[in-house]
């Protein structure tokens, strides 16, 4: 079905719409992400797939913002959203609330598994954090060094990086596939 720019742009749901959502044990942690049309979409994706929150670090910028709110499509409204002055932080208050919460990060990295490599089934009773980072930097050395895995997406052409929300489309996508097998 295909949907007009209207469609797309809904009315801000319900308070009952919202917490009749089944949200998925998924967070999804931006360390450092700046360009704000990624930080929208990344709002818009959290929306997708029914996360349980983003969490914004660092110089991530916050909503309210026009630039985000354009790319978001209003999603910042309604995904739950933090901010922590880092990743690091984030990640340290998110294991500590959350008991078996595996922390992913999507980066190339000597220590990283191709996502062809990676058993998703390992997250099929979830909580993970999926981290990403800043467009050109990647994700900081101290945000990966809190990771209990590392992906990355194979890159065979001349271009070595995706974007930041293809990747992470790309990923939570993959951890769904392991949730809901």
């Amino acid at each position: 079905m295909k949907l007009g720019a209207k469609e797309l742009r809904v009315n801000k749901p319900t308070e009952q719409e919202l917490a009749g959502i089944p949200r998925k044990p998924i967070w999804i942690v931006l360390d450092n992400v700046m360009d704000t049309y990624n930080i929208g979409s990344i709002f818009r994706l959290a929306d997708a797939v029914a996360a349980q929150g983003l969490i914004l670090c660092g110089r991530t910028e916050t909503p309210p913002s026009s630039r985000i709110h354009k790319a978001a499509v209003g999603t910042e409204e309604w995904v739950p959203w933090q901010y922590f002055a880092d990743a690091k932080t984030a990640i340290s208050s998110l294991k500590s609330q959350i008991p078996n919460l595996k922390a992913v990060a999507v980066e190339q990295d000597k220590r990283a598994a191709s996502i062809f490599n990676v058993q998703w089934s390992m997250f099929n009773k979830g909580p993970v954090a999926v981290i990403v980072g800043h467009e050109t930097e990647g994700v900081s050395k101290e945000a990966l060094d809190m990771a209990d895995v590392i992906v990355e997406i194979p890159m065979w052409g001349v271009n070595k990086s995706l974007n930041v929300v293809v990747s992470t489309g790309i990923v939570l996508y993959g951890i769904l596939e392991g949730m809901i097998k």
